[in-house]
């Protein structure tokens, strides 16, 4: 299960290049291969069988749910990422509380109930929190992949905690995801493209080049700051991501 949980990073690659459009060049799609083989080296168990099951078709599932998850929330990461993880947790967790119920689960004690909780806000609630941050910059496929390098933290933190000393796969894989990571973060794309005039409110300073518009209080353009504004209509050609202002669409042969 833990292997094919790396499928979530697959998938939402393949649906933000082929159902969204984002773009992704060769060199960015080299990187996520290299770190998604690295998560399945990471993740597999070399001594046991291999197989197909029914629960293994319901995790690729899941994955595949996750990828349009993320490839949607991706659509709203200019909003505030606080409200996006409360009303997403809000849901998430109604949902499990009925499902548990109706199956008839015991409802925890407080003791473990506190320790859910702490652990669910810290570790899901601001993972996502930083994850919806990254895509506002980066767009799903890019931040999916260097998300999926947590497995090699995974191994980092059992050796400092646990002592556990990792074998051979271990370096592989570290290599791998240094490579991937080293090629998303040195990847170069600059174009001519441009800008349409649109309204939208998201957190931003005026020293990036695309918010140039000016308030009655000049200290607000030193910092950054969040308010509803508009962009006029703009053509330019600078190095970019696909970004919240740089999602238009490319001809295949000029992003390879």
């Amino acid at each position: 299960a833990s292997l094919l949980l790396n499928f979530e990073s697959v998938s939402t690659t393949l649906i933000a290049a082929y159902v969204f459009k984002e773009a992704i060049c060769r060199r960015t799609w080299w990187a996520i291969l290299s770190i998604t083989l690295a998560s399945i080296l990471l993740s597999v168990n070399f001594n046991t069988g291999w197989g197909i099951s029914i629960g293994a078709l319901g995790v690729l599932a899941a994955c595949v749910l996750w990828g349009i998850d993320n490839n949607l929330t991706r659509h709203i990461s200019a909003k505030d990422p606080l409200m996006i993880v409360t009303i997403k947790g809000l849901g998430a967790g109604l949902f499990s509380l009925i499902l548990a119920r109706i199956l008839g689960e015991p409802f925890p004690v407080p003791v473990v109930l506190i320790k859910a909780l702490l652990v669910g806000s810290l570790c899901y609630g601001m993972s996502i929190f930083f994850f919806i941050h990254a895509m506002r910059g980066l767009g799903a496929a890019r931040t999916s992949a260097l998300f999926a390098t947590a497995p090699l933290a995974g191994v980092a933190l059992s050796v400092f905690l646990f002592k556990e000393i990792p074998g051979v796969w271990f370096a592989t894989a570290l290599l791998l995801m240094a490579a991937g990571t080293v090629l998303l973060l040195g990847e170069k794309h600059a174009h001519l493209h441009i800008h349409e005039e649109y309204s939208h409110e998201h957190r931003h300073e005026h020293a990036d080049g695309h918010h140039p518009h000016q308030h009655a209080v000049d200290s607000r353009q030193s910092r950054s700051h969040s308010h509803d504004h508009s962009h006029c209509r703009t053509e330019h050609k600078h190095h970019h991501l696909p970004d919240i202002h740089h999602r238009h669409e490319h001809v295949t042969e000029r992003y390879n």
